[in-house]
């Protein structure tokens, strides 16, 4: 591939991931939960008595001991254009993407339920431990997948008019354009509503959970048509 084409798939990289880190905000989960911040509810004192209202606590909204990973991912992401390896651009898709869906699956069915049928006050500690790594979390994923894709599609000549791969690629860039776009409108708005709206000296519970049920049934929205995606790569990867 000529250089000028690297070195454009390297901004284009670099590009998504500094849009993706003020967009979507999912696996890391565990492994986020024990390398984030220390525990945020540490402050708040003993447990509130039964159907007390909880109180604002402090946490940071970007965990800062998660960022050392997202650019670790992001320097592998730019090493695997760069350098042209096929391995190392397979291992960024295929990992990016299929953590990405298998978080948005989980959230959307299998946590959502959950979370519904929490208390208040657990829903209001839940939120404070899990929506801050998700803000790290789904951007570097998102990333990972979006960049070594499009530069293996580019490598294997499966964007060219006329290859049998084509028509499908181009579906899937449909799919994955209206994920983006309630990723964009609706999951990241939430996310960070939420996050804002907990970092205040009192809180409106009513709004978090209002926001926290749009985010919820949204991850699953976007988990379910990455379904979709899966079988249009697996058709692609099978002709």
């Amino acid at each position: 591939m000529p250089p000028s084409a690297k070195i454009d798939a390297i901004v284009a990289c670099v590009a998504i991931a500094s849009i993706a880190l003020v967009d979507r905000t999912t696996s890391w989960g565990v492994m986020m939960a024990e390398i984030g911040d220390p525990d945020p509810l540490a402050a708040a004192g003993p447990p509130a008595p039964a159907g007390a209202v909880p109180t604002a606590v402090p946490f940071q909204i970007v965990p800062l001991r998660g960022l050392p990973f997202a650019a670790a991912a992001l320097v592998l992401v730019v090493y695997a254009i760069a350098s042209g390896s096929k391995w190392a651009l397979m291992l960024c898709h295929v990992a990016g993407g299929g953590l990405w869906t298998a978080v948005d699956l989980y959230v959307g069915l299998v946590l959502g339920p959950i979370i519904g049928r929490l208390s208040p006050p657990a829903r209001a500690e839940f939120t404070v431990r899990f929506m801050p790594k998700m803000v790290v979390l789904m951007p570097t994923l998102v990333m990972m997948t979006l960049a070594a894709g499009f530069q293996i599609g580019i490598d294997y000549g499966n964007l060219l008019q006329g290859t049998v791969n084509q028509p499908w690629l181009v579906a899937s860039m449909v799919v994955v354009g209206i994920m983006a776009i309630i990723a964009l409108g609706i999951l990241e708005p939430a996310n960070i509503a939420v996050l804002f709206e907990m970092r205040k000296p009192s809180p409106d519970f009513e709004v978090v959970e209002h926001l926290m049920k749009r985010f919820v049934a949204t991850a699953g929205i976007t988990g379910l048509m990455q379904v979709a995606t899966l079988l249009i790569m697996t058709r692609v990867a099978t002709q």
